[in-house]
């Protein structure tokens, strides 16, 4: 009786081991045999395992774009949803007529599996070749598209000056309250960057100034070169670029995004034109903070011109002495009218 029992327990170990024991990995060989190619594969066509011959299938299939290309699956012991992945791929590359792929000896319980899937439908396009155009014809296109782009340009600039015009001339049809949130965005949220980039404008204008005037003792004349040079000039340019980077950007995105959701199209069908309505509002936010970032610019920068001249014994109350006797009003204006 033991010893039936022993022989028992034997048995079952071994059909254990068996079924526990890795079935052999996926294997893929090639031949070529009465001008078509055969593709066979054999052991596991799982997610683990296909990695291996996968991409060595598809160049075979790329090899031999003008023959008929066989997949033999006969040897193929199991075969889960990677595997299937794997021959739908290759059945869904487009090739020519006389020269497709097909898919033999594939268990049934696999096939179906494979048969939920239409391959025709899931192939790609192929691509089109595109002829290069004549020199010529390519700088043809090039100045149709420019042509189109200035048209729109035109178009939009002549849109906005009517609708600005509409504005100036019925000014209670201004959204005001729309206007000074966008003030505040243009303006009182602008003031850091326009502060930081303004001061060291100034100290970096006076200190290259300073060092060579300084051989000549004629350190004073700096307070002369950094007030016109940032009241004329260097001040509105610096604040337009800045307002033209920040707040520009910032209104291209919105107005963008607006674009992309329909929300233009749904003021349209309400009777509301998006011209006036978004964008004569943020231009005369634009105009009205303009101003003001600009001499707010002007005095950080001359501050930060200041500064560094101490440094090199010029008192900050004889530096804003002699800017206050080279510049007047019409300097002001000037960059005012710049910016």
């Amino acid at each position: 009786m033991c010893a039936r029992h022993s022989v028992r327990v034997d048995s079952v170990t071994t059909a254990a081991a068996a079924r526990m024991a890795p079935s052999r990995a996926a294997s893929l060989s090639l031949s070529d045999v009465d001008g078509k190619r055969e593709l066979r594969l054999a052991g596991r066509l799982d997610a683990y395992s296909i990695a291996g011959v996968w991409p060595d299938a598809r160049a075979a299939l790329d090899a031999a774009p003008n023959v008929p290309v066989l997949i033999e699956t006969s040897r193929v012991e199991y075969c889960d949803g990677g595997g299937i992945a794997m021959l739908v791929d290759l059945l869904r590359q487009p090739r020519r007529p006389e020269a497709q792929v097909a898919v033999i000896g594939l268990k049934p319980q696999f096939k179906t599996l494979l048969d939920q899937f239409d391959p025709v439908a899931m192939r790609a396009p192929p691509k089109e070749h595109e002829e290069r155009l004549h020199t010529v014809a390519e700088i043809g296109r090039a100045a149709l598209i420019v042509g189109r782009d200035m048209r729109v340009q035109v178009a939009f600039i002549g849109e906005t000056s009517s609708a600005l015009w509409f504005a100036i001339t019925h000014p209670h049809r201004i959204r005001w309250k729309d206007v000074w949130y966008t003030c505040e965005q243009v303006g009182v949220n602008a003031l850091p960057i326009v502060a930081l980039i303004s001061f060291l404008l100034g100290i970096i204008l006076a200190f290259q100034s300073a060092v060579p005037m300084k051989q000549f003792g004629a350190e004073i004349f700096v307070a002369d070169l950094v007030g016109l040079s940032i009241l004329r000039e260097l001040g509105p340019l610096m604040t337009a670029i800045l307002l033209a980077g920040r707040s520009g950007a910032a209104f291209a995105a919105e107005i963008g995004t607006m674009k992309v959701n329909e929300e233009l199209n749904a003021l349209t069908t309400m009777g509301l034109d998006p011209v006036r309505f978004l964008v004569v509002t943020r231009i005369i936010a634009a105009l009205l903070m303009m101003p003001l970032l600009c001499i707010f610019a002007d005095l950080i920068g001359i501050l930060g011109g200041a500064l560094t001249m101490v440094s090199f014994n010029i008192p900050i109350s004889a530096f804003l002495h002699e800017v206050d006797s080279l510049v007047d009003v019409k300097d002001l204006l000037a960059g005012l009218a710049k910016a």
